[in-house]
């Protein structure tokens, strides 16, 4: 069916989509004149199309209908980006097939998809024979069971198209060359993708045209595109409407070549003089169509409705403009597993703008496991979740943003039974950290959780080291095992060069104290040593000794390690539950549409500080003031009193740099010693304490952990800043006015 113009809205229209100028007149008289020649010469080829009507019933030549125009969008100076929104705000309505058969009424249509059920294959033979005829009619059944499979394949392949070839579509055309494009290629506007010439789909070219001119393809096409070549300077190749002076050359003819083209079109110019004469001096008219102007609001919907629905075979994909969901969806991609979208396998969401970084989910409706994606700058540095339950203590994956992190976290693999920490980039050398927990013997219960959680036992606590070149192999350790059920420490450590066996220590921790209180001193049965390269071991008790009691001081900082994990996670789920429940959406300060409210705060603010702003230069601090009073005047300052303020300004700066990352390290120790005191007190009274006590001490711990996470991110930033900080000033004092003089000299 033909498009019904009456639905347009044609009287806000500028007269020149309702008129012809005598230039445009002029243009359609030649491109009649053009289009009578060619279909004498190639009589079996499609018409060409050069001037059909517009929405005012107008006649319109091609070229004109382009007007190149000019918008503030980046994201339109790339073909890619330009693609896209085009495809966003067209959508595809199939024309009706020319050559569809007409449905009689009261026809019932059989579904072609339609399996026949296997014939009865029961046997009926003796009874001695029915074990084997059974066999036989399994094998029958499998059979046409995979016949019947093979043909419901074959039924789905797509049938031969009876408009093969008789199909015209209007494609893109990017010619390579300028603006770095490196080859040819098209661009489909209703998908904004991009195909090779060599595609199998293209079966041809009619003509192609611009803003300039119009071009008809005169080369072989019984190959598609893949022979075609794109030089529209060619005249034997691409027959061109008009002579112009700004003509696409690609391949850019000889002198010679050129002087032929132009002999051939003078010869021409005899047997139709006047039509030659007047295309040959014929420049385009200018375009009909008023400039494209799209608003920011407009470009941000992109489709008509802000939404946009793509059925694809066994699969959907609809697309909401920014903003329009509250929960910042943009797009989403729903698999299923028939034709008729009744069965959801998979489903894919996009967002945009969350506040909780939330950029990608995917869900899998078989094996409900979720995989949701963080962009940089969640508050935790979440950068991957992978679930199939919010509860604690079920299977799970969290991958982090291991720079933002202090501890150099990148993964964190849980199950009920075992917890592994992958590492990157920590002085220790650390890499992974695997933990085996047993079964748990008593619960708590903490306040905001919704399921019993309590420090579940540890059997085995094992941890992997990178090779830390600075020390030898034969102590640098490569693994170590803490089997607390049986009071055993296990290190191996890395191979040396040229060996296949490592060095390994066995630490048996006993009891520290026997029945009369009595400290057990360390016995050589304490601990099996196994050096590699050498038959007996020269390590003295005591070196053994001290080297247990570190392990077993690691040993308590270990487990304390693993409860942080954990109440980590149960922190970071509780987060994630609270984000989803209230979700909320960031809105850029240079989005005047979306941020109407925030700039009139901001006005109304900036009011207020108006005049509290305008003498702070003045209000600054002179960080010379108490130098230059040793001096008295200034004027008369000598090079060496210059190099002792100088000198004096540096070393009062360094101290209250050192002062400040002293007073910080200070209150890092404090809370360390203080949770370290509380963990004490948790271990001797664990037994006896209330589960409220027990919540407690849990609150206790997560917001001391906390406080220490910040003082140690600061005393870290301090010590990065503070040689910047003394170089900056150090090079403004050399730039000061008041000591240049005697500095540069």
């Amino acid at each position: 069916s033909e498009f019904d113009w009456s639905s347009v809205d044609t009287s806000q229209l500028p007269s020149s989509y309702k008129t012809n100028s005598p230039k445009e007149k002029r243009l359609l008289r030649i491109a009649d004149n053009f289009l009578q020649q060619y279909a004498h010469l190639c009589p079996d080829r499609e018409p060409l199309l050069l001037h059909p009507v517009n929405e005012c019933g107008i006649e319109k030549f091609v070229s004109t209908t382009v007007r190149p125009t000019l918008l503030p969008y980046t994201e339109l100076y790339h073909w890619e980006g330009c693609a896209s929104f085009v495809s966003d705000y067209l959508t595809m309505e199939p024309l009706k097939s020319p050559i569809a058969p007409v449905p009689k009424e009261g026809e019932k249509k059989s579904s072609k998809y339609r399996v026949k059920p296997p014939p009865d294959l029961q046997s009926k033979f003796e009874l001695q024979q029915k074990a084997k005829k059974e066999a036989e009619t399994a094998a029958a059944r499998e059979k046409v069971e995979r016949k019947e499979e093979a043909k419901a394949m074959e039924m789905e392949k797509p049938k031969r198209d009876p408009l093969y070839g008789l199909r015209v579509h209007a494609w893109v055309l990017v010619l390579s060359g300028k603006r770095e494009v490196p080859e040819t290629f098209f661009i489909n506007p209703f998908t904004g993708n991009s195909h090779s010439p060599m595609d199998e789909q293209f079966l041809g070219i009619e003509s192609v045209w611009n803003h300039r001119n119009y071009w008809v393809n005169m080369q072989d096409c019984s190959n598609g595109c893949k022979d075609l070549i794109f030089d529209l300077g060619d005249s034997i190749r691409w027959e061109f409407m008009l002579l112009g002076t700004d003509k696409p050359h690609l391949l850019l003819p000889d002198v010679e070549e050129e002087e032929e083209l132009l002999d051939r079109d003078m010869d021409n110019a005899v047997s139709d003089p006047d039509h030659r004469v007047e295309m040959w001096r014929f420049d385009m008219p200018p375009s009909w169509v008023a400039p494209i102007q799209i608003s920011p609001k407009e470009f941000e919907t992109r489709s008509p409705q802000g939404r946009k629905v793509i059925l694809y075979k066994e699969a959907k994909l609809e697309k909401w403009a920014p903003y329009l969901n509250r929960n910042g969806l943009v797009q989403r991609l729903t698999v299923y597993a028939d034709p008729c979208y009744s069965k959801v396998v998979e489903v894919r969401e996009w967002f945009k703008n969350r506040e909780d970084k939330l950029e990608r989910r995917e869900v899998n409706r078989q094996t409900q496991l979720t995989t949701e994606h963080f962009r940089p700058g969640h508050l935790l540095g979440l950068k991957a979740h992978i679930y199939t339950s919010m509860e604690p203590e079920t299977e799970r994956t969290m991958e982090f943003y291991n720079e933002a992190r202090v501890d150099g976290l990148q993964k964190h693999v849980e199950n009920a039974h075992e917890m592994t920490d992958y590492f990157e980039g920590r002085d220790d050398f650390l890499y992974l950290r695997h933990v085996e927990f047993g079964k748990r013997v008593k619960k708590i219960q903490i306040a905001g959780t919704r399921t019993d959680i309590s420090s579940r036992p540890i059997v085995q606590i094992q941890e992997c080291f990178h090779r830390n070149p600075e020390k030898p192999a034969d102590e640098d350790v490569a693994e170590r095992v803490f089997l607390i059920a049986e009071e055993r420490i296990n290190l191996t450590y890395h191979l040396k060069d040229k060996y296949i066996t490592a060095s390994k220590k066995n630490f048996h921790k006993g009891a520290e104290r026997d029945r009369k209180g009595n400290e057990i001193i360390m016995t050589p049965e304490m601990c099996i040593t196994y050096q590699a390269g050498c038959s007996e071991t020269d390590t003295k008790l005591l070196h053994l000794y001290k080297l247990l009691r570190k392990l077993m001081e690691e040993e308590k900082q270990l487990k304390h390690e693993i409860w942080e994990s954990a109440t980590e996670v149960l922190e970071i789920l509780k987060i994630r539950e609270d984000e989803e429940a209230d979700i909320k959406l960031t809105v850029s300060i240079y989005d005047t549409e979306q941020n109407e409210k925030r700039r009139q705060e901001y006005e109304a603010m900036d009011n207020l500080m108006e005049d509290d702003l305008l003498g702070q230069e003045e209000q600054e601090l002179d960080y010379l003031a108490p130098f230059l009073l040793q001096v008295g005047n200034v004027e008369k300052m000598s090079k060496w009193q210059a190099l002792r303020i100088k000198e004096d300004c540096l070393t009062d700066f360094k101290q209250r740099l050192t002062h400040k990352a002293n007073i910080i390290h200070a209150h890092l120790q404090k809370e360390v010693e203080e949770l370290q005191k509380k963990d004490r007190w948790y271990q001797e009274n664990q037994n006896q304490l209330s589960m409220e006590d027990e919540t407690d001490f849990l609150a206790y711990c997560s917001e001391t952990m906390f406080r220490i996470r910040v003082l140690a991110l600061r005393l870290k930033r301090e010590k990065l800043m503070a040689p910047q900080k003394y170089l900056a000033l150090e090079e403004k004092l050399h730039k000061d006015p008041r000591l240049s003089g005697h500095l540069s000299h």
